[in-house]
């Protein structure tokens, strides 16, 4: 199940948001605050889905997986996305797990948030993606 919220604030292409979690109340919350930061977020339910679009060929300028999901975990999906070439997207993974930072930081992930992320954690991962973004565009 996808659902996606855009908001069309601002004169720039919005940021690209995908959410990779099984657990409703956990995306519920992130996608709330990505549409708060006027990011343009799709959720997905585990890692085969995020791969999935991929392949179809949609693009995201960040990535926020969980680690622990049905049918493919975040670790597995990241190293599956990265294997498929695609070097510019931000992966955050994010997990209350102990051992979360060290799996998803092994699959190809940039950077490693404990749960329960903070909305400043957030815009500041934002707004490096969209300096990063501008810059290259």
């Amino acid at each position: 199940m996808a659902s996606i919220i855009q908001s069309n604030e601002g004169s720039s292409a919005p940021t690209r948001a995908l959410v990779v979690e099984d657990i409703k109340v956990d995306c519920v919350i992130l996608m709330h605050m990505l549409h708060k930061l006027q990011c343009e977020a799709t959720a997905v339910e585990n890692g085969k889905e995020a791969v999935d679009l991929f392949v179809e060929g949609k693009t995201f300028d960040i990535v926020l997986s969980d680690k622990d999901m049905p049918v493919m975990s975040g670790p597995e999906a990241v190293a599956k996305i990265r294997a498929m070439g695609a070097t510019e997207v931000r992966i955050v993974g994010v997990s209350a797990d102990f051992g979360g930072r060290e799996a998803f930081m092994r699959a190809g992930a940039d950077v490693f948030v404990p749960k329960p992320v903070k909305l400043e954690t957030l815009r500041s991962m934002l707004e490096l993606v969209t300096s990063k973004k501008n810059m290259s565009g």
